[in-house]
């Protein structure tokens, strides 16, 4: 085999020196966007397994389908770089990559299919690193002991491996599980940082000027976004609510339940938005079992959609700001929709309405997730909160409130 000499530091630049030769359980990087964690791990990983010839990975989001876009593509990025190519093998199905010279692997799964997790079996060495990405999106502690509790078994010595779960991620709120089991302990085993676009010398000036114009048009956004700070979760608007799997077809079979649909629409800025619940006024429960999410969505890609995923003929109450495209859906073949009624005060009666219910939401609903943990109420100049939600993260927040126009009662509006 023929080998060529490199300087990592030219590859991997700087930044990361503590978080590359760390050998504790649990390495737990939180970062801006541009702060370059998930390329410097992808980097960290090929180089490891290239040099540990017993080592093999498993790399794991919450959702399977996102990791082919994600951590396999980062991965393949990552061999290019250091141009050792000609020595890995990539295959799309099933997703896997191989050090050929030894046999190791790089292992993909979902923990929506927690059995393909705990069920690995390796065949050269041992499964002894773990790769999380995105590991805010894992919202149930649980999900990541049993992620955990697969990384076990003995290690002989003279291997020089180590043990290690690896998790990077955008910080999402500071009530996060992560927070408290990572960030907020002290412990011999645990490296917790946090990274931002600055340490990220490759960024072009026109990357770093958004970030300087967010500093100054979006302080908020850019204290997360750009520093790498916890999300504020000071004034949440919907506190009762949980994510769960549940059984859609047992709910559906309650007679008291009802479903419910409701569209917000955007386009370049703002994503169109589709939420779809099953709601029990009688023991104010709702259930959020799917969405749809999506920017730049013609009117007939709307239709497409959401006829392709088998809402046809649902009732879908949409924004009444948008009368041609509501009248354009119809004609496309949804003939349930109608307009959303508009009436004063409706945002806030319309929230006051919802918090009194429980909310259950499906895992799938990771955009609702992510609305409902960062819809908050906005402030004044001095900071204080006011009783107006803050324009943001709340598209799906929106079309919840639509959808729900219906149930609620004694109401002569909507939830505009």
């Amino acid at each position: 085999m023929k080998t060529d000499k490199i300087y990592l530091p030219d590859y991997v630049g700087k930044g990361y020196k503590t978080f590359w030769n760390f050998k504790g359980r649990y390495r737990v990087c939180k970062g801006s966007r541009g702060s370059k964690k998930s390329k410097t791990a992808a980097l960290w990983f090929i180089v490891n397994i290239m040099k540990y010839p017993q080592a093999n990975l498993l790399v794991v989001r919450k959702v399977f389908r996102t990791l082919k876009d994600s951590c396999f593509t980062e991965l393949k990025w990552a061999i290019n770089r250091l141009g050792v190519s000609e020595w890995w093998s990539i295959k799309e199905s099933p997703l896997e990559i191989t050090y050929m010279p030894t046999g190791q692997k790089i292992y993909f799964r979902g923990l929506d299919d927690p059995l393909k997790i705990t069920s690995i079996t390796v065949e050269t060495g041992y499964l002894c690193w773990c790769w999380i990405e995105e590991a805010y999106e894992v919202t149930d502690e649980d999900s990541f002991n049993m992620l955990d509790e697969s990384i076990r078994g003995a290690i002989p010595k003279e291997t020089g491996l180590f043990k290690q779960i690896t998790m990077t991620f955008n910080p999402w709120n500071e009530h996060h599980w992560l927070k408290k089991r990572f960030f907020d302990v002290k412990s011999d085993e645990i490296l917790a940082m946090t990274t931002n676009y600055m340490i990220n010398e490759w960024l072009d000036a026109a990357d770093r000027k958004l970030f300087e114009e967010m500093k100054i048009n979006n302080p908020r956004r850019y204290k997360v976004a750009g520093l790498g700070d916890w999300g504020i979760a000071e004034g949440l608007i919907y506190e009762n609510w949980k994510e769960e799997l549940f059984d859609l077809e047992e709910i559906r079979s309650l007679s008291s339940v009802k479903s419910a649909f409701g569209l917000d629409f955007g386009y370049t800025n703002d994503p169109t938005a589709l939420f779809c619940g099953l709601v029990d006024a009688a023991s104010k429960t709702i259930w959020v079992f799917d969405e749809i999410y999506g920017y730049g969505m013609s009117n007939e890609k709307i239709a497409e959609t959401i006829i392709k995923n088998g809402y046809k003929k649902e009732k879908i109450i949409a924004d009444c700001a948008e009368p041609k495209s509501i009248d354009r859906l119809y004609e496309l073949g949804l003939r349930r929709i109608r307009p959303s009624r508009k009436g004063r005060d409706s945002v806030n009666s319309g929230i006051d309405y919802i918090q009194d219910f429980k909310i259950y939401i499906h895992p799938n609903c990771k955009n609702f997730i992510k609305e409902i943990s960062n819809y908050t109420w906005d402030k004044d100049k001095d900071g204080k909160l006011i009783n107006a939600p803050l324009d943001e993260s709340n598209h799906l927040m929106d079309a919840m409130r639509y959808a729900l126009e219906d149930i609620s009662k004694g109401t002569a509006f909507s939830w505009g």
